[in-house]
């Protein structure tokens, strides 16, 4: 060690270049990407090969010294033997043996050193500083800012991203040296290189563009392009060869595609992920407000990205890629690649939290597709019910239907009414759950379970099952219309098989959902608390079933102890109903209810919030037809394994 100092002292004296002794540059402080955790800490700086070093030469008054050509070569300034070399070829090897000709090279090997790579063709690429056209962004920063807040934005952090982007942004390099893409229109004089800037110029050739498209500048003269009075000034001018940054192209879209065809500005909805907050939300955002002084769009959604079901980024090279034309129709092997559909994989993407990236393979649409079934399912159990059915003749008054009937209309106009306004939210996440949630809780697992007795035992005209069937038409009418827009081919089959000869040709020609007026039932609080009395119920009943007292619920009766007096009531009245719908033992799907005044002595027994809920043996006869059991079977003459009311029944069809 000959001596020890301070990393400052060095700063202001002067090295020379190692291949050419006369040029001497300054050792200079750098900045923050300098650390102590790796290297020397003295490190090269080559103003004209990347942003960092570049910044450091502007502060210090460095030349910014970049000898090398668009192609990837050295240019004379390089030094002796190095022009036209390949950077990262040829050069590379000759810069070496230059070095270690002069003696300077102590040592050579390799190491892994951080290196900017191109993602796409994963090959090394070579930063460099040159002339670029520029938009100044300060002068309509504040209008900008602004026209932010003007905007609705899904979900609201999208605002906040754009707006600190905004902020803090520089000024927009729109210039890109590249073969393809829209040409700056500028010529620049062939002896000074100064640039020919001219309005005149620009809208001669954009009367050009207008007419041949943009290859005109590649393929016309100089000569052609011009107008006059530059065509004979008396100077030589060359085109330039930049072309435009793409996200001025796609952000001047609200003028060209939307503003053009004289459509309204501005436009309802930008859709596009979130890294458009950088991209196309921000470049459409400032070429409006720069010519408008308004933002192109009122709303603006964002959503993450979809990735494999190890949540990685698909990508070709990696074998990762979910083909949807593979999910929709199947692999080769149907057993590992099955095929889902089109509206399985529809369902999926509503079924997302889209705000954030969302994963997919199999094991995801597995559970999707068993979501499908469910919906599916319903339709068809719909459908069935209603082929008899014309609402012109047939439907029973909102006013006369029984109470659970007119609970059920208010509770799919809630759950309609919800999915709409989830809709207008672009929130399809919950429309996924409103509706796979109506299905399965409050269509098969309560209504239509409830409603079998009605449509399968009931003659075909009797009142309970036309107030049945009324209820099932407007719920199918409505539900084909809200799932349209996600399950469209299941809409469109289940809209084939229903419609009427005078009724539009297809369900996205059929409007929305209808509403109806409907008659409130009995305090609708009142209404949940009898769902919690079916739970109960069902408890008492599984306890039954498991203990090998009853088979099915219709082999038991209920003893019901409630201590609430308007929920009594409310029972007692629905017990006491005329119209065979409201009876507590067709809601309970059971043989008879009892109300009691004091809980029942049973092992089969459940407390609850309203009393307690006991399960017993049903009195009489099973019914050959209904399977209820009752004291009437066998009082009809000619059926002797038949109820009353099956009896009937069988008399009135024939």
């Amino acid at each position: 060690v000959v001596r020890s100092f301070e990393g400052a002292e060095l700063e202001g004296v002067r090295y020379e270049h190692p291949l050419e002794p006369e040029r001497r540059n300054p050792v200079v402080m750098g900045g923050d990407y300098i650390t102590t955790d790796a290297g020397t800490g003295l490190v090269h700086t080559a103003p004209g090969h990347g942003q960092d070093d570049y910044l450091t030469g502007l502060k210090h008054g460095l030349d910014v010294y970049a000898p090398v050509d668009d192609n990837g070569r050295f240019t004379a300034e390089a030094g002796e033997g190095l022009e036209g070399l390949e950077v990262l070829g040829d050069g590379n090897v000759a810069v070496r043996e230059r070095l270690e000709a002069s003696g300077h090279l102590l040592l050579f090997e390799d190491y892994a050193h951080k290196y900017p790579y191109d993602w796409r063709t994963k090959k090394p690429c070579i930063m460099r500083a040159t002339s670029q056209w520029f938009c100044s962004v300060d002068g309509f920063r504040t209008e900008a800012l602004e026209a932010i807040s003007s905007v609705e934005w899904i979900p609201q952090v999208g605002e906040t991203r754009i707006r600190g982007m905004v902020e803090s942004r520089s000024d927009w390099c729109i210039s890109r040296q590249r073969t393809w893409g829209v040409p700056i229109p500028v010529f620049f004089e062939e002896g000074t290189g100064e640039a020919l800037l001219d309005a005149a110029v620009i809208e001669h050739v954009a009367g050009v563009f207008a007419a041949e498209g943009t290859d005109a500048w590649w393929t016309r003269s100089v000569e052609d392009l011009l107008p006059e009075p530059f065509r004979s000034d008396g100077k030589a001018y060359v085109k330039g060869t930049d072309t435009m940054d793409v996200w001025f192209d796609s952000g001047s879209s609200w003028a060209s595609v939307v503003e053009e065809r004289g459509l309204p500005l501005p436009v309802d909805l930008y859709l596009e992920g979130s890294d458009q907050s950088r991209g196309w939300f921000q470049s459409s955002l400032l070429t409006s407000v720069a010519a408008t002084g308004a933002a192109p769009y009122k709303t603006v959604l964002t959503h993450g990205f979809v990735l494999d079901e190890k949540g990685y980024k698909m990508s070709k090279s990696l074998g990762n890629v979910v083909d949807p034309a593979i999910i929709i129709n199947g692999g080769a092997n149907k057993k590992q690649e099955p095929a889902y559909g089109a509206d399985t994989l529809r369902l999926w993407v509503s079924s997302v939290n889209y705000n954030s990236d969302v994963l997919i393979g199999n094991a995801v649409l597995g559970q999707v597709s068993g979501s499908y079934r469910k919906i599916r399912g319903t339709l068809r159990f719909l459908l069935g019910n209603l082929f008899d059915f014309d609402a012109a003749a047939h439907a029973v008054p909102v006013e006369e239907l029984p109470e659970l009937d007119r609970y059920m209309l208010m509770r799919s106009r809630d759950v309609f009414q919800a999915i709409t306004e989830a809709y207008d939210q672009y929130q399809f996440s919950r429309v996924y759950t409103d509706l796979l949630s109506f299905c399965v809780k409050e269509l098969s697992n309560f209504y239509l379970d409830l409603a079998k007795d009605r449509l399968y035992i009931s003659a075909p005209t009797d009142f309970r099952r036309r107030s049945c069937q009324t209820v099932v038409h407007y719920i199918l009418q409505n539900m084909v219309r809200l799932m349209a827009p996600i399950l469209c081919h299941t809409a469109e089959d289940a809209w084939q098989a229903m419609r009427k000869p005078d009724e539009p040709k297809s369900v996205f020609q059929s409007g929305w959902m209808t509403e109806c007026d409907i008659p409130p039932t009995r305090d609708v609080e009142v209404w949940e608390q009898i769902r919690q009395v079916c739970d109960a119920v069902n408890m008492a009943l599984e306890k039954a079933r498991t203990a090998g007292l009853i088979g099915s619920g219709l082999e038991a009766q209920v003893l019901l102890h409630i201590t609430d007096p308007a929920l009594k009531a409310q029972l007692e009245r629905m017990n006491s109903a005329a119209n065979d719908v409201d009876r507590l033992r067709y809601v309970f799907i059971t043989s008879a209810v009892h109300i009691v005044e004091a809980p029942a002595a049973s092992e089969y027994q459940v407390e609850f919030e309203f009393g307690t809920v006991a399960v017993a043996q049903a009195e009489g006869t099973k019914c050959a037809r209904c399977w209820n059991f009752c004291t009437s079977v066998g009082s009809i003459d000619g059926h002797p394994e038949l109820c009353s009311r099956c009896g009937k029944v069988l008399r009135f069809v024939g």
